[in-house]
């Protein structure tokens, strides 16, 4: 419990004449900056998560040119991400999640920026949604590409060992299924899984 602030009407008493400043309120929330114009050829980095029996690192590696449309999501800020955030030639950590060993498993490359989710139009997917319009879609996907395995997966548990990745954001917002990575948290976790 926060304590309680000392009424205005105290500092009056005391003859005090200043107001107290309002602090300003943070313009475009935690992530703003994975939204912020980019200096020519600025990668950025992001991490997915998908549960290895429904979509496994091994099974992109079997995809043709391996590669995949990620689908699916139903989140709005993972759906920012993939719409408005994610750009080609973005790195992206493939995360094994629901699993007996959460881990980081691999890397990805975005091969095709964000374009409309044809499951949310499709009756027959889990990922329908009676309420998108094809002419206002809601959900978006890209393409991602696998560019390698890790030999040595790096677990959550490590992950939340690390000082330097106490701010992460799969930490921080565990539920979401698409997340931006700093520059800094990409290279800590690229050097464990070596």
């Amino acid at each position: 419990m926060m304590p309680a602030r000392k009424p205005a009407k105290k500092a009056a008493k005391k003859g005090a004449t200043k107001t107290a400043k309002k602090p300003k309120p943070q313009s475009g929330g935690a992530w703003a900056d994975v939204f912020a114009p980019r200096s020519p050829g600025e990668r950025r980095y992001w991490l997915v998560k998908s549960e290895p029996d429904v979509f496994s690192f091994d099974d992109l590696l079997r995809k043709h040119n391996k590669t995949t449309e990620w689908n699916g999501v139903r989140n709005f800020a993972a759906r920012n991400f993939l719409k408005d955030g994610m750009k080609v030639g973005d790195r992206v950590f493939y995360y094994h999640s629901m699993s007996d060993a959460q881990a980081i498993v691999g890397i990805c490359e975005v091969v095709r920026e964000g374009y409309p989710d044809d499951t949310a139009f499709d009756p027959a997917s889990e990922g329908y949604d009676p309420k998108s319009d094809r002419s206002a879609p809601t959900w978006y996907m890209v393409d991602l590409r696998a560019v390698a395995q890790f030999t040595r997966p790096v677990t959550l548990v490590e992950i939340k060992q690390r000082k330097e990745l106490k701010g992460m954001a799969l930490l921080r917002i565990g539920r979401l299924s698409v997340s931006p990575v700093s520059a800094a948290e990409w290279k800590v976790i690229c050097e464990m899984a070596s």
